[in-house]
């Protein structure tokens, strides 16, 4: 992937994190900044904390990436059915933004909730309890579990990247992108848990998902009808990323 995708990633993700995020989470940040950190944890200690809990989330994502990278990569064996992967990538991503924005229950009749099974429940509850350093990022690796309408959208990403590593780096970035909304969460609570303000940071999000998808399409079409110069273009590339890592 570009570096411009990867930027637009975590831009999408920065900004769902401020909207969606801090309402599907932000109820767990919350609980475990009362229960696992007293007031005598200085500024550092807490931060630690909120980064390991983080850590833990991302490792989670990292995993999804890489297996749906991994799904992704089987079902692309030339440039055709590579651009018909980022054509049916690009339809889910707008699917996904417009359920995001409300409009649909495309992602909502996929999900379903893993913190209803009670091996979770007592998992969740035992991390609670624990104050140790460890405990936060374990407590991250679970709440990475809990699927939602933008670990969804990120996925179908993952996959159209058609590789396990650079679908792992993909939910890595989204992962990073969502940390600074509830790592701040507690410094901003009144403002980041205003609806209004999640509202409207959740639509500029669910907008650039729209955006993103329009965009894969856009470039799956250019691989089915252009495949000689865009087989140059992904030589070239790739041609590229091994002079940077040989050098």
């Amino acid at each position: 992937m570009h570096s411009v995708e990867l930027l637009a990633v975590f831009t999408t993700a920065l900004m769902i994190g401020f909207g969606h995020c801090i309402g599907m989470c932000g109820g767990i940040v919350i609980a475990y900044s009362t229960t696992k950190l007293d007031e005598k944890s200085s500024m550092i200690q807490q931060t630690i904390s909120h980064l390991s809990y983080s850590l833990g989330r991302i490792s989670t994502y990292a995993l999804f990436g890489a297996a749906f990278g991994l799904i992704g990569k089987s079902l692309s064996f030339s440039l055709t059915t590579k651009g018909i992967l980022f054509i049916a990538t690009g339809l889910l991503m707008i699917l996904a933004g417009y359920t995001i924005l409300g409009g649909g229950k495309f992602l909502n009749s996929a999900h379903f909730s893993i913190s209803k099974y009670s091996w979770f429940q007592r998992s969740f509850k035992a991390l609670l309890s624990s104050k140790s350093l460890g405990s936060f990022y374990l407590l991250g690796l679970l709440n990475g579990l809990i699927p939602c309408g933008p670990v969804y959208a990120f996925a179908i990403i993952a996959a159209s990247t058609a590789s396990p590593l650079y679908g792992a780096i993909v939910m890595i970035i989204f992962g990073l992108g969502t940390t600074p909304a509830l790592l701040f969460l507690g410094s901003f609570a009144k403002l980041l848990q205003n609806s209004s303000f999640r509202t409207t940071i959740t639509k500029i999000g669910a907008m650039l998902v729209i955006l993103y998808g329009v965009w894969s399409m856009v470039k799956g079409y250019k691989l089915i009808s252009e495949p000689e110069v865009m087989g140059q273009k992904i030589e070239n590339m790739q041609r590229e990323l091994v002079k940077k890592v040989t050098n």
